[in-house]
Order: C-alpha cells, then sequence, then structure tokens
C-alpha cells in the first residue's frame, strides 16, 4: 500500500483520538501512538520524527512556563481574588457581572494564554458565584469558554496555536502583529460579546445575586504570583517585538517566579510540578510528527500551491478561503493538527500577512464552535466536570454556532 494511504490514516486515527478519546484514554497516548506508529511502519526515519519533535521546542518552553505561572496563581489564589473583587463591583446586578468577568477573560487570556482562562478562571468564577449566591452558573462560565478563543489572536502569546502556527518560520514582529489582528481581535471579541450576551439574557433576567460579597485578602504569594505574571507580560511584549522567539522567556519567566514565591512561602516545588498537565507536551510534540509525516506526502505543497495561486487571483477570496476552511476544519480535528498543517502551508505558500493571518483566526477563533475545537475547550469542560457541572456537545453546538459564525465573519472582513 502506498506510503501516503499509510500516513492519512494515521493521521485521521490520531485526530480521532484526540477529539474523541475512545476508552477515555488520554490525548497525548493517541498522539504519540500515532507518531510511533508512523516510525514503525518506516514512514518517516528516526531523524525525521526527531525533525518534527524539534520543531515544537519553542511551543513547549511556552506552554510549560505558562503552565507553571497558571497554577502558581490558581495556587495562590489569585484569581479567585480577581473574580471575586468583579463579582463585588457587579454590585448585585447579574448583566454587570456578566460584562465584568468578560473583561477579565479578555485580559487573561490576552496576557496569559487562553488555556490559563480555561483551567484556572473557570473554577475561579465558580467559585465567585457562589459566594454571590448564584441560582445558575453557566452563563458567566461559559464566559470562560468563548472569550478563550476569541481573544486568543489579540497578541501572540496568548494561543500556544499562534505559536503552532509559525513553528519552524518566522513569528511577526508585535508591530506587524498587531498592524493585522488589532481591528479583527477587538470585533472577534465585541461581536463574541454581543452574540453570547442574546444566547444567555433570559437566563441572567431571571437570576439574583447577593450584594455584599466578601473580598478575599491578597496574600504575599498571591502578589508576587501576580507581579510575576505582570512581568512575564511585559517581558514577552518586549520579545516579540524586537523579533524573538517567545518560548524561552516564557520558561524563564515562569521558572524564576515560581522559585520567588516558593522561598516566600517554603514550600517543596514538587507540589507545583505534580499539579501541572505535563501529558500536553507529547500530545503537541506527537501531532508535530504526525504533521510532518502529512509534509512527506506533497499535500502540504499542493495546499499551499493552491492558496499561493488562490491568493495571486483575489486575495479576498483567498482570506475568505482560508479563514472559513480552517475554521471548520478545526472543529473536525481540533485546532493544533489543524494549525500545524495549514501553519506549514501558510510558510510553504509565502502569502500575504492578510492571508496568513486569515488562517490564525481560523485556528484560533473557529474553536468556538464546538467543544472539541480547540484544547482550551476541552481543558473548560474538564474543569466544569470537576464541579459537577456538564455540558453536552449538542447544547454547546447551539450557541456555538449563533456565537462563532458571526464573529469569524466580522473578524475576516475587517482584516
Amino acid at each position: 500500500m502506498n506510503p501516503s494511504v499509510y500516513t492519512f490514516a494515521i493521521a485521521a486515527a490520531t485526530a480521532t483520538g484526540v477529539v474523541v478519546r475512545p476508552f477515555r484514554l488520554p490525548e497525548a497516548l493517541w498522539a504519540v501512538a500515532g507518531a510511533a506508529s508512523i516510525l514503525g511502519l518506516g514512514i518517516l526515519n528516526p531523524g525525521q520524527v526527531w525533525t518534527g519533535v524539534t520543531k515544537g521546542t519553542d511551543v513547549y518552553l511556552f506552554l510549560i512556563g505558562m503552565m507553571l505561572l497558571s497554577e502558581l496563581a490558581r495556587k495562590e489564589g489569585l484569581f479567585d481574588w480577581v473574580a471575586a473583587i468583579a463579582t463585588s463591583y457587579a454590585k448585585g446586578s447579574p448583566k454587570r457581572l456578566f460584562l465584568l468577568i468578560y473583561v477579565v477573560g479578555a485580559i487573561v487570556t490576552a496576557l496569559l494564554s487562553n488555556d490559563a482562562t480555561a483551567v484556572v478562571l473557570t473554577p475561579a468564577v465558580y467559585a465567585a458565584c457562589r459566594a454571590a449566591k448564584v441560582n445558575n452558573p453557566l452563563p458567566y462560565l461559559l464566559i470562560c469558554a468563548f472569550i478563550a478563543n476569541a481573544a486568543s489572536f489579540v497578541l501572540p502569546i496568548a494561543n500556544p496555536a499562534n505559536l503552532v502556527i509559525f513553528a519552524g518560520g518566522e513569528m511577526p514582529s508585535l508591530e506587524r502583529w498587531m498592524t493585522t489582528f488589532l481591528a479583527p481581535s477587538i470585533g472577534a471579541i465585541v461581536t463574541t460579546f454581543v452574540a453570547l450576551y442574546l444566547t444567555q439574557r433570559k437566563t441572567l433576567a431571571c437570576e439574583t445575586l447577593a450584594i455584599d460579597v466578601p473580598r478575599p485578602d491578597l496574600s504575599l504569594p498571591a502578589r508576587v504570583a501576580g507581579a510575576g505574571l505582570v512581568i512575564t507580560a511585559i517581558i514577552l511584549l518586549v520579545a516579540s517585538a524586537a523579533h524573538l522567539d517567545l518560548g524561552m522567556p516564557t520558561f524563564i519567566a515562569g521558572t524564576i517566579t515560581t522559585l520567588i514565591v516558593l522561598s516566600v512561602v517554603r514550600q517543596n516545588p514538587l507540589h507545583i510540578i505534580r499539579e501541572i498537565s505535563w501529558s500536553v507536551i507529547p500530545l503537541v510534540a506527537g501531532l508535530f510528527v504526525v504533521v510532518e509525516a502529512i509534509n512527506q506526502t506533497g499535500a502540504t505543497a499542493l495546499l499551499a500551491q493552491e492558496l499561493r495561486s488562490l491568493s495571486a487571483h483575489s486575495e479576498a477570496r483567498a482570506i475568505a478561503f482560508a479563514g472559513v476552511g480552517v475554521a471548520f476544519l478545526s472543529n473536525v480535528v481540533n485546532n493544533l493538527p489543524a494549525g500545524l498543517f495549514a501553519g506549514s502551508a501558510v510558510g510553504l505558500a509565502q502569502v500575504s500577512d492578510r492571508v496568513a493571518g486569515a488562517v490564525l483566526i481560523g485556528v484560533d477563533l473557529g474553536p468556538n464552535l464546538s467543544v472539541t475545537g480547540s484544547l482550551a475547550t476541552i481543558l473548560w469542560l474538564a474543569a466544569l466536570r470537576r464541579e459537577g457541572i456538564h455540558v453536552s456537545a449538542l447544547s454547546f453546538l447551539k450557541i456555538g454556532i449563533v456565537v462563532m459564525v458571526p464573529s469569524l465573519i466580522v473578524a475576516l472582513a475587517l482584516l
């Protein structure tokens, strides 16, 4: 049988395993199994497999640094404090609380990544809703899922998928990034808010909140963690402006902040290390290998040629094709493999910033359609389950259609 057939069969099985999680096995297991199958069948030799793995080095460092910072902030109660402050400022108004949580979610996503919004802010919002005696916390929890994707292209650091798309290529400078994505990101954030609010307005109209919500004290370790987050954000913005890779600065900042906080509270670092979702690293590495194998089939080159040809004929049509196509593909196979594949094609096609931007918007914003679209949404679902709340794929899809489609259209139009 043709090696290309084996490659696409393995890629399809890997994507299905990551999205569906048969037998409730971890997503990382399916990605690693796909990479191992590619090596075992001789589709790629060990050197080529290693090349695929090393292409994600900057992404791994970025993820480790952000996971350290996120877990530190969660453990020290920083996000619980932020959510409680937002709840107290709501002054008993469900609509005001909805807006405040949305703003907090946008800031956290932009400065700390969408995975942090899903993993850390979600339980904090639930705790704040419980303190405010909210009858139905779901409208506020939905914010954490949708803003995590809608605000994930405000800055390069807002989504690991942004680094994935440009892995092995050239990450745009901060100036180029803001020129390309500022207007589309604002449009996506505002449109997502309006659409999501319209889907939840009836529930919010029936809601009542406690007015006197206690504000927890912010401990010294939490303040140090907060300072570390702010300093990290500044460092990453400077690194991005200087056209430097973001992985190593994030890793160093996360490690130093963690060590400082642990020295203040005199705790063993193992307490933090054990809580980090390390399985994300082999998950991403396995996907890099699978996409490296797909590149060997020529499919990426073919897509790049079509994209280049379409862009030369009509840039507007190329933007629409790339953005909408990748957005829906991300919901079929998850946005990480979709981003890897599409990013490789964009690198080969050497298209304009706007066409490349359409691909990134599709990868970042498209997953708001379904619960399997992005890693952030999958992590959000897991956070909800820990609180005993279950959201079905169908109910999320009904909201996702209303929220994602107009947001995508607005963002691509502004692009």
